[in-house]
């Protein structure tokens, strides 16, 4: 810890303290994470496993390692260092997330499963505090201490894992065959959280979470009953029998239909029934609009768009973390697309826009529906909340994409004469 510049705690956990961190030679901030002396091996073993997946597995939508070393027999892990977490925005818009942040979110969330899966590795422990946001709106998975290898069907595995909250009724009755279904069924709780802004399975034990799960989900499989049956937890117990709608809009009314189908099919009770995660990156919900073709090519590759880790230093970074202006054109490929919608939308209130121009930037053309307009209902009463809060508070640590566009539309104005002419057109998200 010589090399660095203690800045302040970021978190606290079961297992070790999260410092943010600044190097004295280079300047880089970073995020160390240290691990408690504990007698328990578990500790140790949680570590370690975290050290050989990062160090394995390099992917954009992943959190970066970039050194580890042992001071005073305490473990510590060296991460590139992100301002907050999806929880830590939940917090502050406390109705969920607006639709374009939530699907740019979740897009990239998906990709980080995906690729994780894709290598025959689950998370095991997949929720908001998990999922971290830089300030460009650059999501990664972090926290790799529960992950592991799938070895071969019928494998064996610790049957305690994941936070209870998102915990799969497999996980919750033990069964010790579970697979990468685990991590899609947290996920689909996730979504629905980070939809609405509330825990859909707030427990306070395993049986109040089964209860729950019963309730809002689906009666158990034959199989997971007859594990529930024999377990000695739940002797005793008898569970309800309820009557689920077989339409996923009516099961989950909140949400908009693309994303209530994506929740159902993520929330199946027989694992075998749950969707993967390939097949969740081409749902409409992604490619109706063409929000996946509006990507660069490069943003769809596995490839890392970043330099390699070693290669990072002061002239690359900026002292408050954040990427310096040199590597914001490598780094920004999701914000690309998404500053060209908003640009193409503050132009269409002040000017028409020919066909040429449309063609060349593939805008897609669609009806404000009653939705959208709820939508936009629902993002005007956030942007009061946030006006409140910015009297509490001089700086947000959440970026606001609202505010970014009112910012470009600030700046667009600037260069646009009076005699433009002011077509009234939907704002298409």
């Amino acid at each position: 810890m010589e090399m660095y510049e203690t800045l302040g705690k970021v978190g606290e956990g079961s297992y070790g303290t999260v410092v943010k961190c600044k190097h004295k030679e280079t300047g880089q901030i970073v995020a160390i994470k240290i691990f408690y002396e504990k007698p328990e091996k578990s500790v140790n073993k949680i570590a370690m496993r975290e050290i050989k997946f990062l160090k394995q597995f390099r992917h954009e939508n992943l959190v970066n390692l970039i050194e580890v070393f042992r001071q005073k027999k305490k473990i510590h892990l060296v991460f590139e260092f992100i301002d907050h977490t999806v929880l830590d925005e939940l917090q502050h818009y406390s109705h969920g997330l607006d639709n374009k942040r939530l699907r740019r979110y979740l897009f990239q969330i998906l990709r980080a499963i995906e690729y994780l899966h894709s290598n025959n590795v689950i998370h095991r422990d997949i929720k908001p505090e998990n999922i971290l946001v830089s300030q460009t709106g650059i999501t990664k998975l972090c926290d790799f201490g529960f992950a592991r290898t799938l070895a071969a069907p019928g494998d064996i595995y610790t049957d305690y894992v994941a936070t209870r909250w998102y915990r799969a009724p497999e996980l919750v009755l033990k069964d010790t065959t579970y697979g990468k279904p685990v991590d899609i069924w947290a996920l689909g709780c996730m979504i629905i959280e980070m939809a609405t802004g509330k825990p859909y399975l707030p427990s306070s034990s395993d049986l109040d979470l089964l209860h729950k799960i019963v309730t809002k989900v689906g009666n158990l499989t034959p199989h997971l009953q007859s594990i529930f049956i024999r377990s000695p937890v739940f002797s005793g117990v008898v569970l309800p029998e309820v009557q689920h709608p077989k339409n996923a809009r009516k099961k989950y009314p909140k949400l908009c239909a693309l994303l209530a189908d994506i929740v159902h099919a993520c929330l199946q009770m027989d694992p075998m029934d749950r969707i993967s995660s390939t097949d969740l990156l081409q749902h409409d919900y992604f490619t109706r609009d063409g929000f996946i073709e509006k990507l660069p090519e490069k943003a769809k590759k596995r490839r890392s768009p970043w330099q390699s880790v070693g290669q990072i230093g002061p002239n690359n970074r900026q002292d408050d973390g954040t990427l310096a202006q040199t590597q914001t054109e490598k780094v920004t490929l999701y914000e690309r697309a998404a500053q060209i919608d908003q640009m193409v939308n503050m132009n269409r209130k002040k000017r028409s826009i020919s066909k040429s121009e449309k063609k060349d930037i593939h805008f897609p053309e669609l009806p404000v529906t009653a939705q959208q307009k709820e939508l936009k209902g629902m993002e005007v009463k956030q942007v009061k909340v946030q006006k409140r809060e910015s009297k509490k508070s001089e700086v947000s640590k959440i970026p606001s994409l609202l505010n970014v566009d009112q910012n470009q539309e600030k700046q667009e104005n600037t260069g646009n004469t009076q005699s433009e002419n002011k077509t009234n057109l939907p704002d298409v998200e």
